[in-house]
């Protein structure tokens, strides 16, 4: 389940989302194509900007809790992050104003950092990724708009197919895939930091809950139905198939037989009778 897009719109310009995501770009492009494919020379710039659970355990090198939210691992790992802030970030934007939800996405990256070091304390494997930030958003999309629609892509082997989700649908899927990955993984050899996504899920809905109860905590919810303050956004129909229709050929006229007259008593069946033989 891989989300596409949202049907929540955002009333104020989301100019925060759109400067994380160019700065995640720009500092991408700036490493990863030059040195992306040379395993020492990527190694060594981790060693100095990404977050390393055993040195934070020590006290060292603090700062890359917040640089490692700017680097990513590889394209798919980059453009899968910014997909999610773009679908989700907009809407706390709105919700938190400009300042207020940069601090958000800041704290859910520390967050994120620190519960992938609770787990695993003496982990010498390089951690990097917008993701911890991006669940901190997540989850505080969850809290606001549980029932806002998703459109989601469903991938069964070679077959994919579209669907519109509520969020809690999504989102909690996307959590518990987390805490079981999380709970099975030693993290001792590097992969997804499932642990900090976690962490920044639970930090998102933490730092939401008072801007929640603000608005009336589950009153808010009993007044929207869970669903976006503002209409929906409404997407062109995404079943309609692509593959061209066959028209039929058209009938050939055929010169009326005065002998082919039914006899007294008898009715011609109608063409388009199912018990006559016709076509339907």
């Amino acid at each position: 389940m891989f989300p596409l897009r949202d049907h929540n719109p955002s009333l104020r310009t989301p100019v925060v989302t759109w400067a994380l995501i160019a700065i995640n770009v720009i500092v991408f492009l700036s490493y990863f194509p030059s040195i992306g494919g040379q395993e020492p020379l990527i190694m060594a710039f981790y060693d100095r900007w990404a977050f390393v659970p055993a040195e934070a355990t020590r006290g060292q090198e603090m700062h890359t809790i917040l640089t490692s939210m700017f680097l990513h691992g590889g394209w798919m790992h980059i453009i899968g992050n910014m997909l999610f802030l773009y679908i989700f970030g907009d809407n706390l934007e709105d919700q938190f104003g400009h300042v207020g939800y940069l601090l958000f996405y800041l704290a859910g990256g520390v967050a994120a950092a620190l519960a992938q070091m609770a787990a695993n304390p003496y982990s010498n494997v390089p951690m990097v990724g917008a993701s911890g930030a991006i669940a901190g958003v997540m989850g505080g999309y969850l809290l606001l708009f549980p029932r806002a629609r998703v459109d989601v892509a469903l991938i069964i082997f070679v077959i994919v197919k579209i669907v519109t989700v509520p969020a809690w649908l999504m989102l909690g899927l996307w959590f518990g895939f987390q805490l079981v990955n999380g709970a099975v993984s030693t993290g001792d050899g590097g992969g997804v930091a499932y642990w900090a996504h976690a962490g920044g899920f639970i930090a998102g809905v933490v730092l939401t809950l008072p801007a929640w109860l603000r608005r009336g905590g589950a009153g808010f919810w009993s007044q929207t139905h869970g669903r976006p303050p503002y209409d929906e956004t409404i997407y062109p129909a995404t079943h309609r198939t692509v593959i061209p229709t066959v028209g039929r050929r058209p009938r050939r006229s055929v010169p009326s037989d005065p002998t082919r007259v039914p006899r007294a008593g008898r009715r011609r069946p109608s063409r388009g009778s199912p018990w006559g033989g016709g076509s339907r």
